[in-house]
């Protein structure tokens, strides 16, 4: 028997030989970016979380509802995301957000200085989402949105990042009745007065997988209110927002601007409340209690360690939202925000009973009929 050996093969000719070496990395004119600073990055996009986004990014506040999809963002282009965390077990989602060695954690203290600062000495872009809807006996407000953003802007400063961004809240007025939103315009104060390119953002109440607007009423623990739910609100996409702060991180012409991230339709909270019902195919209770009862329960529930409902929340119901005139919004970043009843279904359905389960969604006649009825509703 004739063995088959390579011998019996044809050869190719050397030339014709398929070549595995890997050729030399080039970086084109277009792929290296300066900074405002100075710094030349170099970006290599297109290849996703392999890519070399080029930029080291810190967030503060990561861990909460918005930090996750500005992260995801970021790492998944291939920066390099430092977060700094308080809370071990609430930063594990944000592991797998980036390649390996793309996601850096760091243990900090808002009350430590030196912990901020080694957050943010190798940054180009530094992000503040640290926010606290309710005080605790460990931080207020004040703490959390004054002293805690003088702290985060003085390292940015010290250390001179190319890009500082704020992210603040609708309706911030240092005048306001609420001390959340008095508290979140003079954090924008305190930072611009240290670092004036700081770039300021105020996003509507935010919806997504994570949300304190639709979930709560769809669970039916938003049982209590006491404005009978008729706060005017512009709902915004959480996606939407993480996609706007991208943007921004990249585009140095924002700096020193704010920018009002609001949704494109307003609604009441009773409305939004309804449209969840048809979405859910069935109501939950709701209990309207006069202020001043409402205002004493909440008090009582500043005894409990977990977070429940704050006496300032109970204000912020009687405070409708005011879009900023003078500010920017998604149009100038070339973004158009989602509507609510496009993209609240998916979000809404798993509390759909077992038999109406797989039944669709609004159809378009009836989201036009929707719509309709809150412009009439509105205009009453």
């Amino acid at each position: 028997m004739q063995r088959c050996c390579s011998t019996t093969l044809p050869r190719l000719a050397a030339s014709a030989r398929p070549s595995f070496a890997t050729p030399p990395l080039r970086n084109a004119f277009h792929d290296i970016a300066i900074t405002r600073t100075g710094k030349p990055i170099i970006r290599t996009p297109g290849g996703g979380r392999s890519s070399i986004g080029g930029h080291t990014v810190t967030v503060f506040g990561a861990t909460g509802f918005l930090g996750r999809y500005i992260v995801n963002r970021l790492a998944r282009s291939g920066c390099t995301v430092v977060i700094p965390y308080r809370e071990e077990m609430y930063k594990r989602h944000l592991k797998v957000a980036g390649d390996l060695g793309k996601v850096v954690f760091i243990e900090y203290d808002l009350r430590n200085t030196n912990s901020i600062e080694e957050s943010v000495r190798h940054s180009d872009i530094v992000f503040n989402l640290v926010g606290r809807d309710y005080p605790t006996k460990n931080f207020s407000y004040a703490d959390v949105h004054i002293e805690g953003t003088q702290r985060i802007v003085e390292a940015v400063a010290k250390y001179d990042c190319d890009r500082y961004i704020h992210v603040s809240s609708y309706n911030a007025d240092p005048k306001s009745p609420s001390q959340f939103f008095a508290t979140k315009a003079q954090g924008e104060i305190e930072a611009r007065n240290i670092y004036p390119e700081t770039t300021i953002v105020r996003p509507s109440p935010m919806y997504g997988f994570e949300d304190r607007l639709l979930h709560p009423i769809a669970r039916g623990t938003d049982i209590f209110s006491a404005n009978h739910w008729q706060q005017k609100l512009y709902p915004v996409h959480v996606i939407d927002v993480g996609r706007a702060l991208e943007i921004m991180a990249y585009d140095d012409s924002t700096a020193g601007e704010t920018y009002e991230l609001y949704g494109p339709r307003e609604y009441s909270k009773q409305q939004i409340a309804r449209l969840i019902y048809k979405m859910m195919l069935r109501e939950k209770m709701h209990i309207n209690l006069p202020k001043p009862i409402m205002m004493m329960v909440a008090k009582a529930l500043d005894f409990v360690w977990w977070p429940t409902y704050a006496q300032d929340e109970v204000a912020r119901e009687f405070i409708d939202q005011v879009i900023d005139k003078n500010a920017k919004t998604f149009k100038d970043l070339g973004i158009k925000p989602a509507e609510l009843d496009e993209t609240a279904f998916q979000y809404i359905r798993d509390y759909r009973s077992s038999s109406v389960y797989d039944l669709p969604p609004m159809t378009e006649k009836e989201k036009r009929e929707e719509r309709e009825y809150q412009t009439i509703v509105s205009d009453m």
